[in-house]
């Protein structure tokens, strides 16, 4: 039996994560700032919470994770932690910046130091290509960073320190470019999740308004689950490397609003109204990426339209949000992919 180190496991990628490693018959070890206080709203939603153990850790003090590592013998850790909000992270740039970068750094050395043969998967992320042309679309894994973002640019840092420690001391270290990849896990601060939850509880009479800022932006969405697959393809190659993950096609966030509100039945224009408030400083225009190298080299298979991904993601939240408001935690009939 492996046994698997998992930061980040209370999020999105974490929950899913786990249920796919579990269903692998991994050992999973997950860890948290503060065991007293887990959101374990997610994990207990796929079914997975009394399946994991979950240890209190601070990833920005060195030693704890030496302590960790020496203690539990983890054959991969997979990095999943970060503050991940681009908009918090203009509010919030330091603390951003400081835990993003310090805490890889952090566990790359302890690795360094416990043993080297751990498997290391790092979750970069698409905010550090910045706004790339549109003649020079899609992102390939060659093109040259240029973050626009706090979030961005820690990200970028933490990124290199992974590459870093994979050509200085040969560990096997891979970083999961990883584009928009949505859910029924998505925390409530991404526009994605709020406007599936908002239009849903609208169509229900639990809401009134939705209030979105800018719109013409064009982003790569996938579905959350499948992207779970690409990490853990990646840590079971010979040789480390760093792959894109995406969909592959750009789609604005009108377009997902509208598709929304349509198959919902619902009047965009009664219920959605713009907020320049909501603007971030500085914004992508348009980003999508190339995913044939993930294809190629990993076989990762992945083939869901835009379509089906909207079908997916507003039946799901349809089935959660009834959930919600019946106080059920744990739904009868949840796959893990």
């Amino acid at each position: 039996m492996k046994t698997a180190i998992i930061t980040g496991i209370t999020g999105q990628d974490g929950a899913y994560l786990s249920g796919f490693l579990l269903n692998k018959n991994y050992r999973v070890i997950g860890i948290v700032r503060n065991a007293s206080v887990v959101n374990a709203k997610n994990l207990k939603y796929l079914g997975v919470y009394d399946k994991i153990a979950l240890i209190e850790a601070n990833l920005l003090d060195l030693s704890n994770i030496i302590r960790i590592l020496d203690k539990n013998k983890p054959d991969e850790f997979y990095n999943l932690a970060a503050q991940s909000s681009v908009s918090l992270s203009f509010e919030q740039p330091i603390g951003t910046l400081e835990f993003n970068i310090v805490s890889v750094a952090n566990i790359l050395e302890a690795i360094k130091i416990v043993n080297p043969k751990i498997k290391f998967y790092q979750a970069s992320s698409s905010e550090m290509f910045g706004n790339v042309r549109k003649e020079n679309l899609p992102v390939t894994e060659n093109f040259v960073f240029h973050p626009v973002s706090p979030y961005g640019i820690s990200k970028a840092a933490a990124h290199w320190i992974a590459v870093n420690y994979r050509e200085a001391y040969g560990i096997f270290s891979a970083c999961g470019i990883l584009f928009n990849h949505e859910s029924i896990l998505r925390g409530n601060h991404f526009v994605t999740k709020k406007i599936l939850n908002t239009a849903v509880k609208i169509s229900m009479g639990e809401a009134e308004k939705l209030n979105l800022g800018n719109l013409k932006i064009y982003r790569d969405w996938g579905y959350a689950p499948k992207y779970i697959e690409a990490m853990w393809l990646m840590v079971q190659q010979e040789s480390p490397k760093d792959y894109i993950i995406c969909s592959g096609e750009a789609h604005s966030l009108e377009e997902f609003v509208q598709k929304v509100f349509e198959k919902l039945d619902l009047e965009l224009e009664k219920f959605v109204t713009i907020d320049k408030n909501l603007y971030r400083p500085v914004d992508l225009e348009i980003i999508y990426g190339d995913n044939s190298e993930a294809k190629g080299k990993l076989g990762w298979n992945y083939d869901m339209s835009f379509e089906q991904l909207m079908n997916r993601l507003i039946e799901d939240e349809i089935q959660y949000v009834r959930l919600e408001l019946q106080d059920v935690s744990t739904p009868p009939d949840v796959t893990l992919e």
